[in-house]
């Protein structure tokens, strides 16, 4: 199991390469040395606070949104977590989520 620097810098390296940016271009984006971007996504280091919160800025997110990384441990998932996602959805929502997953599951 991953630790939590490690979750949190698979998550910045995450948003980093989906949003298209080197680790050049981030870290000069948010005003940090390209190895200490490199030492964070690895797991190596905390970034401040100040740091959470350019690299939220640049990808547009809520600081919080940083922290979603419970789909980068690797972890068992359970059918009842599928469906507390789906409680709730509106009906067109549900087809769609059939679809996908009929897609996926072929």
């Amino acid at each position: 199991m991953k630790t939590t620097k490690q979750l949190l810098g698979s998550r910045i390296k995450e948003l980093r390469r989906n949003g298209g940016f080197s680790q050049d271009q981030l870290s000069e984006q948010i005003g940090i040395d390209p190895k200490h971007l490199s030492r964070i996504e690895l797991g190596k280091s905390y970034p401040y606070v100040e740091t959470l919160e350019a690299v939220a800025k640049a990808f547009h997110v809520e600081l919080m949104d940083l922290f979603d990384f419970t789909h980068l441990d690797a972890q068992i998932i359970e059918k009842r977590q599928i469906e507390d996602l789906l409680e709730g959805l509106s009906q067109d929502k549900l087809r769609l989520v059939y679809k996908v997953v009929k897609s996926i599951a072929k």
